[in-house]
């Protein structure tokens, strides 16, 4: 093998070294995230609980939740993979490392109630249906087939819905409805939201903020 060769071959290892090294996530430091975060309390407020505001703008519970979904969030908002045009000037404000610290930060605080879970007793009990069962007439699958047992969710892809606001719950399936979020594995969630009625997405979002979070 020639010189030029074995150089050709190292810089293409070296490539792919790099680009390796790219696709692994950053670690994060919960200490350095607090700092960031600073921004972040005026929605999310200071115990990463967020804000259930019906009928207007909700803020999800971010405490708690797997870092590398929070994560993986801040990085679609930044690409443009998923709409967020309040959120986009804070995300943008974050470079990889800091998106790492604050997810780590989020992470580690203890979850927090929901609000919104104070819904009639029929309506809840359609919600339970939905979230633990599904409706096969509807062809619409369980949230927990994804979302895991107790929908407390599964790695970095499905998340907690378990103790999250109802209205944020009811603003992202009408997302999922008309397209405006598309950043989940094979439009899975697309799919099944556009299979709901408006009664369906109000009841699932009301039982699911009933439930407990992981840690209370």
């Amino acid at each position: 093998m020639t010189s030029k060769r074995i150089a050709s071959g190292l810089g293409l290892l070296l490539g792919a070294g790099l680009a390796a090294g790219q696709a692994v996530a950053l670690e994060g430091s919960a200490e350095r995230g607090e700092a960031a975060a600073g921004t972040c309390v005026a929605c999310h407020q200071a115990d990463g609980s967020g804000m259930n505001v019906p009928g207007g703008q909700s803020w999800p519970r971010l405490a708690g939740l797997d870092a590398d979904y929070l994560a993986k969030q801040l990085h679609d908002m930044q690409a443009g993979h998923r709409e967020s045009p309040i959120m986009l000037p804070f995300a943008n404000m974050l470079d990889d490392q800091q998106i790492a610290d604050v997810s780590a930060y989020y992470s580690q605080l203890p979850a927090t109630g929901a609000d919104g879970g104070d819904a009639e007793e029929a309506v809840l009990a359609r919600g339970e249906q939905l979230a633990l069962r599904g409706d096969w007439d509807e062809y619409i699958v369980s949230c927990k087939s994804c979302h895991g047992p107790g929908n407390q969710g599964v790695g970095s892809i499905f998340p907690e819905i378990a103790g999250q606001h109802a209205g944020y719950i009811e603003d992202q399936l009408h997302a999922w409805q008309e397209g405006r979020r598309a950043n989940d594995p094979q439009n899975l969630m697309g799919a099944i939201a556009k299979r709901m009625s408006d009664e369906d997405i109000s009841a699932v979002a009301a039982w699911l903020a009933s439930q407990p979070a992981t840690d209370e």
